[in-house]
């Protein structure tokens, strides 16, 4: 396939997309390099001063790094549905953070409002991972009430979303999908984990 070289563009920064590609859902982790509460402090600075709707801001953060809050929040998560075969993250490759993404009700009672604003701040926080050495995933399947429970949560605090945190430890490859090629990720023999994309062509629309 021709593709086209942009890296002399101007208006392009190479590095920039480089850590936009580096930044992928890792579900393998080196349990051995534990995350420290000033690096998940980091990520949710970089994630408050993210976008927010009519700038309210609804969201409190949940920074779990204890190995015995780690135990507490992993059994409650559900992980690459895609695989189910697998049963991801393997023992001894699991993250060795977590933050809780909560909207405070007294803030803002409405659950239904924010959903691009729980999807701009864990991106955020993961691409600010990514420049620090480290990794995540965003991690929706769970049961909000049971975390709650687990968690001894405020009844104003309703976790909207998990964003897992560690140093990364498995293989990953992007690869390009053409039309009509699925999109399912995938593992090979070696457990190198294979992630299609849509190609730059098939996703712009120009207007006549």
């Amino acid at each position: 396939m021709e593709t086209t070289d942009r890296s002399n563009a101007s208006f392009t920064d190479a590095s920039f997309l480089e850590l936009v590609k580096s930044s992928r859902s890792w579900r393998g982790y080196d349990e051995s390099r534990r995350v420290t509460r000033e690096e998940l402090l980091y990520l949710v600075d970089c994630a408050r001063f993210a976008p927010s709707s009519v700038n309210r801001q609804p969201f409190q953060y949940i920074l779990a790094y204890e190995q015995a809050e780690l135990d507490r929040i992993q059994p409650l998560t559900g992980w690459a549905r895609g695989l189910p075969e697998k049963h991801l993250p393997y023992p001894g490759k699991r993250p060795t953070a977590f933050i809780v993404i909560a909207q405070n009700t007294d803030w803002e009672a409405d659950l239904t409002r924010f959903p691009k604003d729980v999807g701009i701040v864990a991106q955020t926080m993961l691409l600010a991972a990514t420049s620090i050495g480290l990794g995540g995933i965003m991690i929706g399947n769970f049961s909000p009430a049971k975390l709650s429970a687990a968690l001894a949560l405020p009844q104003h605090l309703v976790p909207m979303l998990i964003v897992a945190v560690g140093k990364p430890d498995e293989s990953v490859v992007l690869t390009e999908a053409a039309a009509g090629e699925s999109l399912g990720y995938y593992r090979d023999e070696n457990d190198v984990h294979y992630v299609p994309k849509r190609r730059l062509e098939d996703v712009v629309v120009d207007l006549k």
